[in-house]
């Protein structure tokens, strides 16, 4: 008992620990790839903030070291950001927000080169169906030059502006892309990621039996509504779970208890079969004293019934 009632402790706890948000790491401007020198910014975005988020990154010279321990400025004026105010090429690497209290945010690998090209992607997963706008930008000039785009190695075409839009994005889309600007050089690769898109089935449509009414939420209000459903429903957990808690906990204390109620009460039945077993041998002892004693009187009135008589033997005479 004393196990189920941790177990249902530790399942309490990770459920609401469940509910604890977690930040997005965002990256201004909005990109995965840098020029030596520019000015970046990386923030950790969400509702909670005590949870005490700090930002930390893996590169080639240093694992796990926090913004302001010799790069970056942290600030939590507005949201927990860091601000990179020159950033150099060994800063590439992964970057990520991390709380005390455990949790971690999305992970974001930014690319800094010493060329003079790169290529603007999106820095997030992008979602199926999405479009997405690929950038080939020179540091010194114009950003509306041509440029050829590669995916996985291989062209995928030519634009004379120097962008490239892709419509409506599908797993098929997600690798590996970079870009050349003719006579400047070409720009690192960068991974993109398409993440699947979330659907939602609407329930099949059912007649309802005659004489039924049937309500018909509005639009406007279904999604405030099964908001509110989904928390009600969230707190009704988190308070069946409470109870369960506390009745495994009751029974355990209940039970030396019973234990003792029911050793009291085979007393009193061993006492009481006792005293019947006493009264039933004193009651059998009188039945027979006095079966002995009628047996004694008996015995006597039968002896004074004999009495003692004298007998005369006459002498029979024949006939003549």
């Amino acid at each position: 008992m004393k196990e189920t009632s941790v177990l249902c402790l530790l399942f309490l706890i990770s459920l609401l620990s469940c509910t604890t948000n977690q930040a997005r790491l965002t990256v201004s401007p909005s990109s995965s790839q840098f020029f030596e020198g520019d000015f970046v910014s990386l923030s950790c975005e969400e509702d909670n903030s005590s949870a005490g988020w700090t930002l930390r990154r893996n590169t080639s010279k240093q694992q796990r070291t926090q913004c302001g321990d010799g790069w970056g400025k942290w600030s939590d004026s507005i949201n927990s950001s860091c601000n990179i105010s020159y950033i150099h090429i060994w800063y590439s690497g992964v970057y990520w927000c991390e709380s005390r209290e455990g949790p971690i945010s999305n992970m974001v690998n930014l690319t800094v080169t010493g060329g003079s090209v790169i290529l603007q992607s999106p820095v997030l997963p992008v979602m199926e169906g999405d479009d997405v706008t690929l950038l080939c930008k020179t540091k010194t000039t114009p950003s509306n030059l041509p440029a050829a785009f590669y995916k996985d190695g291989s062209l995928i075409r030519k634009q004379p502006t120097g962008h490239m839009t892709i419509q409506h994005v599908s797993r098929s889309d997600e690798g590996l892309y970079k870009c050349d600007i003719s006579a400047h050089g070409e720009s690192p690769s960068s991974w993109i990621t398409v993440t699947e898109k979330l659907t939602t089935t609407p329930p099949p449509t059912s007649t309802p039996p005659p004489g039924s009414t049937s309500i018909t939420l509005p639009p406007s209000l279904s999604p405030p509504i099964l908001s509110v459903l989904s928390s009600v429903g969230s707190v009704c957990v988190v308070v069946l779970l409470v109870l369960l808690v506390l009745v495994v906990r009751r029974s355990v204390h209940r039970k030396p208890e019973v234990d003792r109620e029911e050793g009291e009460d085979n007393d009193v039945i061993s006492h009481v079969m006792y005293s019947y077993v006493k009264r039933s041998d004193y009651q059998q002892s009188i039945r027979d004293k006095r079966e002995t004693d009628l047996a004694v009187v008996y015995s006597a009135v039968r002896s004074e019934d004999v009495s003692y008589g004298q007998t005369t033997i006459r002498t029979r005479r024949p006939r003549l």
